[in-house]
């Protein structure tokens, strides 16, 4: 028996800047976790996926991650995507640099 599919934003990282993005409903990538598509079918979320690792000039290392909806719009509902959203944890820069402003 399948599990049932739970919803879930495609994230990748920047090639150039290797800042964690992620894919919007209008194709754009953000780097801000909310702004992300928060898909609830799997097989769109394939697509959304083949979508994504359609562009190596972009991005690397697409994936699906899970998510649930949040009041200002998808959350992650994992240690390590949470983790992630807030940037690098070695210095601060990016992400980090802006939350100390």
């Amino acid at each position: 028996m399948s599990r049932r599919f739970t919803p879930k934003v495609v994230t990748a990282n920047d090639l150039l800047e290797g800042d964690v993005i992620y894919l919007t409903a209008d194709d754009r990538w953000s780097r801000a976790h909310h702004e992300a598509e928060l898909i609830e079918d799997e097989a769109h979320a394939q697509l959304r996926l083949l979508f994504a690792s359609g562009q190596p000039a972009r991005v690397v290392g697409a994936y699906l991650a899970e998510a649930k909806a949040g009041p200002d719009g998808p959350e992650p509902t994992h240690f390590r995507e949470a983790f992630r959203t807030r940037g690098p944890s070695n210095y601060p820069h990016g992400k980090q640099e802006a939350a100390n402003v």
